[in-house]
């Protein structure tokens, strides 16, 4: 029998980056894009590489290409450190696996390194498939810290718990990561939101945009630990959005959410460089009258738009600067 899972991009909405630094934000399941993992019973274990797993390459130019969207390492290394992490977590739990390996592989749809969390959905697909070929179950609070955990403790990427809360619970959900309630239970504070209260979205991308988020936050999080005054107030003031979003869809208020949005993005840049690559999609966006800002670490935006007049004035302006724009599937 052959499992497949699933896992899929997000979206920050509001309050991103301040999860990684006990914040508060909003986040949405983009369905538009995936990962599919597929995983069945063999004598040996196998993890089957995919093209940029292979160091094969039509040039040199393709191969500084790839450097560039993915670092030195493929994506098959997500998929071998969660394994790892999940045993390891059975192993803890006193919970005895079945002596049985498997073939695993991977297949992605979601754009690479432009801030919709393709990383942590293959890992995510990884831990689904995992759990149900040896029929495990895993606290759903639990498994974003677990899947976090991969990629900080693993493989030294400086992440937040945002984008495995998302893809593990879907739909929009609004996360409270206070310091202390975190480090009491090992997990934040998860409130599911229906996706029906949202306003009209839209998300804008650059596939030649991409780079690796750790390297955007490193600077970040020395200035944080540092305790650097104007770093720790803005993020403070990022997470308060999500606080003040949260009441906004609620209330189907979506004048203060358009503001929030704009808000969001205009806090983030007075703290963290912005190129101006990835601030002409901002700006293209704003031009047309809609909301916008980063989904995760830039290459992409999401906003609010009005009505179709104003989407098919964004499609058009998007596609002036080489951009693509899609309606984000929630549901």
């Amino acid at each position: 029998m052959i499992i497949e899972t699933r896992a899929f991009a997000r979206a920050g909405l509001l309050g991103n980056p301040s999860d990684g630094y006990f914040g508060k934000t909003i986040s949405v399941i983009v369905k538009n894009f995936g990962v599919q993992i597929s995983l069945y019973e063999t004598p040996e274990l196998h993890i089957e590489p995919r093209d940029q797993d292979l160091n094969i390459y039509k040039n040199i130019h393709e191969l500084v290409e790839s450097v560039n969207l993915m670092g030195y390492y493929g994506a098959s290394r997500l998929v071998k450190a969660a394994i790892k992490k999940f045993v390891e977590y059975c192993t803890q739990n006193s919970i005895k696996l079945n002596n049985k390996n498997f073939t695993i592989r991977y297949h992605s749809s979601i754009p690479r390194q432009i801030g919709l969390a393709g990383s942590s959905a293959i890992i995510t697909a990884t831990f689904r498939a995992l759990m149900q070929f040896y029929d495990i179950i895993i606290p759903k609070e639990i498994l974003p810290s677990i899947i976090l955990a991969v990629e900080v403790d693993e493989l030294g990427i400086h992440a937040g718990l945002q984008d495995r809360v998302i893809q593990v619970y879907e739909g929009c959900v609004y996360m409270d990561f206070d310091r202390t309630y975190l480090e009491k239970n090992g997990f934040g504070k998860y409130e599911i939101l229906d996706p029906k209260l949202l306003p009209k979205l839209y998300l804008a991308y650059k596939t030649d945009l991409g780079k690796i988020s750790g390297t955007v936050f490193n600077r970040i999080r020395s200035k944080f630990d540092a305790g650097e005054k104007q770093v720790t107030e803005t993020l403070e003031e990022i997470a308060s959005l999500a606080e003040k979003g949260k009441e906004a869809i609620l209330r189907k208020d979506h004048l203060t959410l358009f503001d929030l949005i704009n808000r969001n993005f205009d806090l983030r840049a007075s703290i963290i460089q912005i190129s101006e690559r990835n601030r002409e999609l901002i700006d293209t966006a704003r031009n047309c009258g809609a909301s916008a800002k980063f989904t995760g670490s830039g290459g992409s935006i999401i906003g609010m738009y009005q009505d179709d007049e104003m989407l098919n004035k964004l499609v058009v302006a998007m596609k002036s600067i080489n951009a693509r724009i899609i309606k984000p599937y929630i549901f």
